[in-house]
């Protein structure tokens, strides 16, 4: 089983919301915390299978 840090919050109109810590730009959204993560691990099926084209990632650098 993998490991993915994601980041969610709960909306003011109840939905909640979140991304993949690793690719903030695909967001996603579901009516409970449940359905947002089972929305993100489709987006990061999708991501690790190359069917987004042309994604950015952001990692840490060491100095």
């Amino acid at each position: 089983m993998k490991t993915v840090k994601i980041v969610y919050w709960q909306e003011i109109d109840g939905m909640w919301v979140g991304h993949l810590e690793a690719y903030p730009d695909y967001m996603t959204q579901g009516q409970s915390l449940d359905e947002l993560k089972e929305n993100l691990k489709d987006i990061l099926g999708d991501l690790e299978s190359k069917q987004i084209p042309l994604v950015r990632t952001h990692e840490d650098m060491a100095v």
